[in-house]
C-alpha cells in the first residue's frame, strides 16, 4: 500500500510541476484546483481499490509498458503519456499569456465538475469490471462485462475520459488546450477500434455483447 501511495505522490508532484512552472506563478487558482482534484481523486481511488479490488489496484498502478501488452499498444501508450504531459504543461503557459482571464470563471467551474464526473465514471467502471487494466491485453479469467455502465456503452471508462479531456483545459483556462483535446479524443477512438479487434478475437462472448450494446462512447452517436 505504501508503494502505491508513493506512486500517487510522485504523480501529483509531477502534475504540480507541469502546471505551475509553465504558468510562472503560484497565484493560479485553476491550476491548484486541478492539482487538488488529481490528488484527492487519486487517493480516494487507491483507498477504494485497496479495499474492494486489490488485483485491479495492482494492474492500475503497474507500468504502462508490460510484457503481455499488445505491441502496438506499447507504442500508442508511450506516445500518449508523453503527449498528455506536454499538453498539461502547454495549457498553463497558454492561460498565462491571456492573464488567466480568457476562460470565464463559470466555465472553469464547469470544467472542474467535468473532471469530478470523470472520476465518478471511472469508479463506476472499476466497480463493475475487475479486469479494467490500463493496457490492452487479455487476462486470465477475464469475461465480457455487461452490467452497470457496460449496459450503456462498450467502453465506459473511455467515455468518462472524454470529460477529462474537456474539463482540464476549461479549468486551466486554455482555449487552445480545448482545441487540442480533439487530438486526444481521436487518438482514444483509434485505440478503441484496435482494442476491440483484440477483444473480438480473444475474449469469449465479446461479439455477442457488442451486438447487444451498439455504441462505444456515446449512445446514439458512436
Amino acid at each position: 500500500m505504501a508503494v502505491y501511495l508513493l506512486q500517487l505522490l510522485v504523480w501529483t508532484l509531477l502534475m504540480a510541476v507541469l502546471i505551475l512552472w509553465p504558468a510562472g506563478t503560484w497565484a493560479y487558482a485553476g491550476g491548484w484546483a486541478l492539482i487538488a482534484l488529481f490528488a484527492v481523486g487519486g487517493l480516494a481511488m487507491v483507498l477504494w481499490l485497496a479495499r474492494h479490488s486489490p488485483s485491479l489496484l495492482r494492474e492500475r498502478m503497474a507500468s504502462p509498458l508490460q510484457r503481455a501488452q499488445k505491441p502496438w499498444d506499447r507504442v500508442w501508450l508511450g506516445l500518449f503519456v508523453v503527449a498528455f504531459c506536454a499538453w498539461t504543461a502547454f495549457m498553463p503557459w497558454d492561460a498565462a499569456r491571456g492573464g488567466f482571464a480568457a476562460v470565464p470563471p463559470w466555465l472553469q467551474v464547469l470544467g472542474g465538475f467535468a473532471i469530478v464526473a470523470n472520476g465518478l465514471g471511472t469508479w463506476w467502471t472499476f466497480r463493475e469490471n475487475a479486469f479494467a487494466a490500463p493496457v490492452v491485453k487479455i487476462q486470465a479469467g477475464q469475461t465480457a462485462i455487461d452490467t452497470g455502465p457496460y449496459r450503456i456503452v462498450r467502453h465506459p471508462m473511455y467515455a468518462s475520459t472524454l470529460l477529462l479531456f474537456i474539463g482540464m483545459p476549461l479549468l486551466l483556462g486554455s482555449w487552445l488546450g480545448l482545441a487540442l483535446s480533439a487530438v486526444f479524443i481521436l487518438a482514444l477512438a483509434w485505440r478503441t477500434v484496435h482494442e476491440e479487434r483484440t477483444l473480438r478475437a480473444e475474449l469469449q462472448g465479446y461479439d455477442a455483447y457488442a451486438a447487444r450494446v451498439r455504441y462505444r462512447f456515446i449512445p446514439l452517436v458512436w
